[in-house]
């Protein structure tokens, strides 16, 4: 994967420690450690048949072309048969019986799949279930004999700092072992809705997807499944999914063969400071309610729009992704308490978690922007959500309020990333169906003080709120 580089300063502070931390030393080798854990880590080729559509074009060049050549050179002779191609990853057997662990992302797409023991012997597998969000595969081989097996360790004890070795089949080069230490925890990538990766300076390179994370008891804490590389190769930064996650997510590939998902039915969104100071909230924490499913969990329990949702299940909720996963992983008719601040009152309600089915979504179409009438002291542009407005800019039906046409260079609502197309549903709670409405309830909170406006913005039919600060 491709990021982007990026510098980090760092800035050292005067304080001294009051006494001596006691340091755990270095291990002397991982040479016996990495002797037990080598047999229960495999390597696994995956073999897929391009369609003729699916190659590389070869751009059309007039006949005689000096380029005709060069790019028959390059690129090969123009054939319209199916092409093979391979891919390597790794994996570890997590049972005797052969199931093994891997990433999503090496054997996505695979038309097979060939798993190489650490004793070189090579054995077609099986895919019994994968889940993309969470980037996991559970495969299947057949063996004559059980099979060395590694067990899963609690991530949740994996501290920054300890040591950790990695094992798989980088660039090919089966059964490497490399060794660092935890960098640090709770990593958001924007690999998906569950992220809380651990970060790890343990060299880990392409081939290395799905290989295992070990902690010095031989347990794994994590699936090897990303790097930040400018180069393609390792720059000591890493990132393995934790074991935690990992353990729930296969018990139910490997009970149903996909991943059964708790719903709360309530779209979340972050609470950043300035929604905090909007909203008289002590602290930028827990997760802020953008919308309610009606006749969902939690709408029968009774969380409104709005609510901050600090609590869940006798855990704190200390942001929004934390609380995805724990509503995600909460067992399916289980109810559970949901404590929310309210109005600045703290209540707690029962929810029953259902289950969750993931529907496809398609993206907004976003016409050119069209000026109207009413710009207000934040930068918009709006214009009553009239027949002839909601077809142009695609408004779902059923979502009603103020339409944004335009939003001024340098305001307070482009730093936001409010856009044309959106439509303001409430200003401060308050539901609003007209541009009067919008400036009415501007002007008023300027004249009380009020330095940040909370604005609940519907994009496409999924709210959320947004706070301009004036």
């Amino acid at each position: 994967m491709r990021w982007r580089s990026f510098f980090v300063g760092l800035a050292f502070s005067g304080t001294l420690l009051s006494a001596p931390l006691a340091a755990r030393p270095a291990p002397d080798s991982f040479a016996d450690l990495s002797q037990q854990l080598l047999p229960t880590v495999v390597n696994i080729s995956t073999s897929q048949t391009l369609k003729p559509t699916q190659r590389s074009a070869v751009p059309e060049l007039p006949p005689g072309s000096p380029l005709e050549e060069l790019f028959k050179n390059f690129m090969g002779p123009r054939s319209n048969l199916p092409r093979h191609v391979t891919s390597l990853g790794s994996g570890f057997i997590i049972d005797p019986s052969g199931l093994i662990v891997t990433n999503n992302h090496v054997i996505d797409d695979a038309d097979q799949i060939t798993v190489t023991l650490n004793d070189g012997s090579s054995v077609p597998a099986k895919l019994i279930g994968r889940d993309e969000k969470t980037d996991l595969a559970l495969l299947k081989i057949n063996t004559r004999k059980p099979l060395p097996a590694a067990h899963f360790g609690d991530s949740d004890h994996a501290r920054i700092g300890d040591w950790v070795i990695a094992i798989g089949n980088p660039f090919g080069l089966g059964s490497t072992v490399t060794a660092g230490i935890v960098s640090a925890r709770n990593r958001n990538i924007d690999a998906g809705p569950y992220d809380e990766f651990i970060q790890t300076d343990a060299p880990i390179n392409r081939g290395n997807s799905g290989g295992p994370l070990f902690d010095m008891g031989g347990n794994v804490v994590g699936v090897n499944s990303a790097i930040y590389s400018p180069s393609g190769g390792s720059v000591g930064i890493g990132f393995s999914i934790p074991s935690n996650l990992v353990r729930d997510v296969i018990q139910q590939l490997r009970s149903y063969g996909q991943v059964r998902r708790g719903y709360v039915g309530v779209n979340i969104q972050q609470v950043t400071d300035d929604i905090a100071e909007g909203m008289g909230l002590p602290a930028a924490t827990g997760a802020l309610v953008s919308a309610v499913t009606p006749n969902g969990p939690a709408a029968k329990a009774g969380i409104r729009t709005g609510d901050v949702i600090v609590g869940f299940d006798g855990k704190k909720v200390p942001d929004s992704r934390v609380l995805s996963r724990m509503a995600a992983a909460a067992p399916i008719g289980k109810t559970v308490a949901v404590d929310l601040v309210r109005d600045r009152q703290r209540l707690t309600v029962k929810v029953t978690v259902q289950r969750l089915n993931e529907p496809s979504t398609k993206p907004m179409r976003t016409p050119p922007p069209k000026p109207r009438q009413k710009t207000t002291q934040l930068g918009l542009s709006l214009s009553p959500l009239d027949p002839d407005a909601r077809a142009e800019y695609s408004v779902p039906g059923g979502v009603d309020g103020v339409l944004v046409t335009d939003v001024a260079p340098d305001s307070p609502a482009e730093e936001k990333n409010v856009r044309a197309g959106d439509v303001i549903v409430a200003v401060g709670k308050q539901p609003v169906r007209t541009p009067d409405d919008v400036a009415r309830r501007v002007n008023a909170d300027l004249k009380a003080g009020r330095k940040v406006e909370i604005l609940l913005v519907n994009r496409g039919g999924a709210p959320a709120f947004v706070a301009l600060r004036f």
